[in-house]
């Protein structure tokens, strides 16, 4: 059996999202800066992709920018907050510890430009706390950014309230909606959002197409120089075919988004409570508050990445954490803000389902992890230590 379980990661794009991208590069090709008809088509067909885009979050056309992804996007509105807060004497950003690395490096290249960043604890559910949000906001504080939800543990943050003190405070909110958008609903006006990352190919739709929203009567910065596309915001010539593929899949998305919640969520559940019969294992971030989608558990006295190789023997796609860092031999930074210690955090394993989903084959995936897990215990000297007492056992 195949069972592709890191949809986290990226996801298959949607038949119809194919064939729109294969019509618009075919019948749609022309430079939509172009002053002939080819281009001015083109043209038409990019402002309505823009319509469509913007009326799925509530926002107006002239706020949303196309971009090459969530990357892209995070870095565009996190140094277009701080070249804004920078001209009125405020240089300090507030984030939280568990983000995505696109928003912490961007933070980190911020910090070696004289801003002050202050990285809020999740704490062990995995929840950024709108009273710390509020508690840690000053007079100089120029920019707040907290993720929707989480990449790697799936945990869902209270992202309306976070906004209403932000704009209480008259402090700009951008979140990294990357795991977001497409699968929860969104409403940049309910939900006082200022700034929002999407990415089409965790919705089925294309890689290498996304979108920030600004609101209205933002500063924003150019991240690249060289044209007067996107209002002037982002030069490079419009990936048409991609842009309408994406909007197609997020069209797609919003329709089946409860239908999907629906089906997914018990069998989330029942691989949940499958795992955790596995002795000295632990689900990692919060029950309740989490995407219907996701599973990730740590297993004491393993690695994850041996977890990996051995699930990919038998035909299982998973991850131990973000697809960005797999290279990296680091136990994740996420895991580690949530009270997991190293050698915990070493044993972990992301599971994100796709629409799709069966019994069948969350049956397929707990018979092979729970035999992976007792194959690897039988030869950790890890394990072998906290059997014979040597160690303590941290997760109970």
């Amino acid at each position: 059996m195949k069972v592709y379980a890191d949809n986290a990661a990226t996801t298959k794009m949607s038949k119809a999202a194919i064939e729109t991208y294969v019509e618009y590069a075919n019948e749609y090709f022309g430079n939509p800066s172009s002053l002939y008809q080819t281009g001015q088509v083109a043209k038409e067909k990019l402002e309505e992709a823009r319509s469509r885009v913007a009326a799925i979050i509530n926002a107006e056309p002239r706020e949303i920018i196309f971009t090459s992804g969530g990357s892209e996007a995070d870095n565009q509105a996190l140094l277009s907050a701080a070249e804004a807060g920078l001209k009125k004497g405020k240089k300090h950003i507030i984030s939280s510890a568990f983000e995505h690395h696109a928003i912490l490096h961007t933070l980190r290249k911020l910090e070696k430009n004289g801003f002050e960043v202050t990285l809020l604890p999740v704490h062990e559910n995995g929840i950024v706390v709108p009273g710390e949000v509020e508690d840690a906001i000053r007079e100089d504080t120029c920019l707040v950014t907290i993720m929707t939800v989480n990449n790697e543990i799936g945990t869902i943050q209270p992202i309306e309230k976070i906004g209403e003190i932000c704009k209480r405070h008259g402090v700009t909110f951008h979140t990294d909606a990357v795991q977001a958008v497409g699968h929860l609903p969104i409403d940049v006006k309910a939900q006082n959002i200022d700034m929002l990352s999407a990415s089409a190919h965790k919705f089925h739709g294309p890689k290498g197409v996304g979108f920030l929203y600004v609101r209205k009567g933002l500063p924003i910065s150019n991240l690249i120089e060289g044209g007067a596309q996107e209002r002037g915001k982002r030069a490079g010539t419009e990936n048409l075919a991609g842009i309408m593929a994406m909007v197609i899949a997020l069209e797609e998305s919003k329709r089946c988004m409860n239908s999907v919640k629906e089906h997914l969520l018990p069998i989330r559940d029942y691989i949940i409570n499958g795992l955790s019969e596995i002795p000295h294992s632990a689900l990692n971030g919060d029950m309740k508050e989490r995407m219907y989608s996701n599973v990730n558990f740590s297993f004491e006295g393993i690695e994850g990445e041996s977890i990996l190789i051995l699930l990919d023997q038998k035909g299982i796609s998973a991850s131990s954490g973000s697809a960005c860092t797999s290279g990296s031999l680091d136990p994740s930074h996420v895991l580690l803000a949530i009270g997991r210690i190293h050698d915990v955090a070493h044993g972990s394993l992301r599971l994100s389902l796709c629409d799709d989903a069966t019994y069948e084959e969350a049956d397929y995936i707990i018979e092979n992890v729970k035999e992976i897990v007792e194959h690897l215990r039988g030869f950790s000297p890890v394990w072998r230590d906290l059997q014979e007492g040597k160690r303590t056992y941290i997760l109970k």
